[in-house]
């Protein structure tokens, strides 16, 4: 006799096969949550570790500029000391000249 899906009874899977099939996927499925769980730890950790190498190089290249910043800072204040002590005429009316024109920018 045929079945709806064209086997016969006699081809038909018995309960022992479908409960031992359901027994593999069980299995199967605690094996791939297992793998999930650990393939989740090693991400949560790399991820981690990548963030933090990332947070010391940004830290190291912001220290970096920062010294840089200073040191050029430093350079021009020096150059600004010792263009006021050659000529020290010229540094106070371009200091007046500038004054002006903060006054007359801040009216507006």
């Amino acid at each position: 006799m045929a079945t709806a899906a064209g086997r016969t009874a006699t081809d038909a899977p018995s309960n022992s096969d479908l409960e031992a099939d359901i027994r593999k996927l069980r299995a199967d499925i605690e094996e791939l949550t297992r793998q999930l769980a650990k393939t989740e730890e090693h991400g949560y950790g790399a991820a981690r570790r990548a963030a933090t190498e990332g947070v010391e190089q940004l830290r190291a290249r912001g220290e970096a500029a920062f010294e840089t910043m200073r040191g050029n800072a430093q350079d021009i204040e020096a150059q600004l000391i010792a263009s006021v002590r050659e000529k020290p005429v010229t540094s106070l009316a371009i200091a007046a000249a500038v004054g002006f024109l903060f006054a007359l920018l801040s009216r507006r």
